[in-house]
This record gives C-alpha cells, sequence and structure tokens, in this order.
C-alpha cells in the first residue's frame, strides 16, 4: 500500500488513485487552490478598476497639456434608483414646509457616483482613458417621485500619457 506524498498516512483501496495524496490532503491542497485563484481574481478586478481610472471633463475643451489622441466613440451610462417609503414621505412633508431633504440628496449623490464609474468602465472598455464633454440628466421614472433615472454621457477619448 502507498502512503500520502504529503502526511505520509497510508492510502485506502479508493484513494490509490487520487495522485499521491490522501482525501484529507487532497481537500486541502484544494482549498489552497481555490484561495489563490479567488486572491488572482481579486487582484484582476483592482487592476482594472486602477486602469479604469480615467480623466472626465465636462467641456470639450482640456487644460494644456492634455493632447487628446483620438476621439473613441460616445459612451453612456444609465442607473436606475429608487427611494423608499420613508424618503418619499419625508421629502413629501419637506415640500409642503420647505427645507432641503438630506436624504433624496444622499440618494441623487450616489447614484452620481455610480453612473459616473460606469461611464468610466465603459470608457476603458472601448480602449479610453479619458472621457470629455460629459453630461448628467437626471429623469423622474414615476409619477410619486420614487425612481430616479440618471444618463451619464460623454466622449470616450485616447490621450496623450
Amino acid at each position: 500500500m502507498a502512503n500520502c506524498t504529503e502526511c505520509g498516512r497510508k492510502l485506502h483501496l479508493f484513494e490509490a488513485g487520487s495522485g499521491g495524496l490522501c482525501t484529507q490532503c487532497a481537500r486541502g491542497f484544494e482549498r489552497r487552490r481555490e484561495l489563490i485563484e479567488a486572491e488572482e481574481v481579486l487582484e484582476q478586478a483592482r487592476q482594472r478598476e486602477a486602469e479604469a481610472e480615467a480623466i472626465m471633463l465636462t467641456t470639450e475643451t482640456y487644460p494644456q497639456g492634455l493632447n487628446i489622441i483620438e476621439r473613441v466613440e460616445i459612451v453612456t451610462a444609465e442607473c436606475a434608483f429608487g427611494m423608499n417609503i420613508f424618503k418619499d414621505l419625508f421629502s413629501g412633508v419637506r415640500d409642503i414646509v420647505g427645507g432641503r431633504s438630506e436624504a433624496v440628496q444622499k440618494t441623487l449623490r450616489d447614484t452620481r457616483r455610480t453612473a459616473l464609474l460606469e461611464l468610466k468602465k465603459e470608457a476603458y472598455e472601448v480602449g479610453a482613458n479619458a472621457v470629455i464633454a460629459v453630461d448628467l440628466d437626471y429623469v423622474e421614472l414615476s409619477a410619486s417621485g420614487n425612481m430616479v433615472l440618471l444618463v451619464a454621457s460623454g466622449t470616450a477619448v485616447r490621450i496623450e500619457e
């Protein structure tokens, strides 16, 4: 009977064809391999996110030193957000008595950040490293005002590094 190449335990009859590892060592090896693969996937995602950190401008004109090499294409990102019933209730009270609604402002801020991040990702996917002429359009999707759609658009360009 053969021994496990990892821990030295005697291999059972059904473990003989497992590449020289006992069941316990094979499971541990598989777990380590899965962890390494998960770390690699996370690292790739971090790299993609870092590369997607595109320069974003709201104008077609750009500061001195940014030389556009190529206009790639128009990119857009859409983001729909719903506000829960409590936010809607308090914003309705604000309509009557006046004042700012922090809950609605926070929702709009989160919507904007998400849409701009998606716009950067879209630009990166088409090979651009900057977006110029960025435009944000907010649309109320329902009469009650509990859904907000934000469309972010711009021109994806490649600029000289």
